[in-house]
């Protein structure tokens, strides 16, 4: 039975995920918990300077908003080697990544992401998160199958919550769009051949977003099967 950790009202509760015979699925039983997270302060372990001013706005015409990419303030970065855990991260300036021609991630496909998002509040008082303990755990099971260390669920919490708050400027107004929050997991080290890479790197970037389609509500046809496979 894997013990994992989600918040409840500023406070951890228990996730219990035990997996399931013959499956590595895991089966969840929440106990206690709830789907949707606020998130009002938060005291980041960064040392950097803010780029801007709590009451100043990104420069963004949030009515013509759509869904691509658009550059913030901060990226969230945490590495750890092939048998090593993850153990601290912190935020950096967004802006591009080193990466060894070599590396895992480049030769190999060795790396999985997620996406989440996070709305701000109709007070203005904060933002909020839907089930991020949902994506840690997914993103856990994805690097056990690829044979990748992965960052706790506290981690990968406290990650995406820095990342919102230092680029919360660029959050948009409610009913105006989200921001969009991208975890990523990557074998960074150089590898030559099948194997594992030596090197991981977590990030976690976020960007402001409208709707994915253009129409403000579009139904799309979807299929659901109970069978195991792998999803990003």
């Amino acid at each position: 039975m894997l013990r994992l950790l989600g918040h409840r009202g500023g406070k951890l509760s228990s996730v219990l995920t035990e997996f399931v015979s013959g499956s590595r699925r895991p089966a969840v039983s929440r106990l206690g918990g709830r789907s949707t997270y606020l998130i009002s302060s938060y005291s980041s372990v960064s040392s950097l300077q803010p780029l801007w001013t709590d009451d100043e706005n990104a420069d963004v015409n949030w009515d013509e908003l759509g869904f691509g990419v658009v550059p913030t303030d901060y990226m969230y970065v945490m590495k750890c080697s092939r048998d090593d855990t993850f153990s601290s991260g912190g935020l950096n300036p967004y802006g591009n990544i080193e990466l060894n021609p070599s590396s895992g991630v480049l030769n190999y496909g060795q790396g999985i992401f997620e996406g989440l998002k996070a709305y701000r509040k109709g007070d203005g008082c904060g933002f909020l998160l839907f089930r991020p303990v949902e994506n840690a755990i997914r993103m856990q099971m994805g690097a056990d199958r690829m044979c990748m260390p992965s960052p706790s669920a506290d981690q990968f919490v406290d990650a995406v919550k820095e990342t919102v708050l230092a680029n919360r400027r660029w959050v948009p107004p409610q009913g105006k769009g989200s921001l969009y929050i991208r975890p990523l997991l990557m074998g960074s080290g150089p590898v030559l051949g099948l194997a594992p890479a030596p090197e991981y790197t977590f990030l976690v970037y976020a960007a402001p977003v409208g709707n994915y389609f253009k129409a403000r509500i579009c139904y799309i046809r979807g299929f659901s099967t109970n069978k195991l496979g792998r999803r990003s």
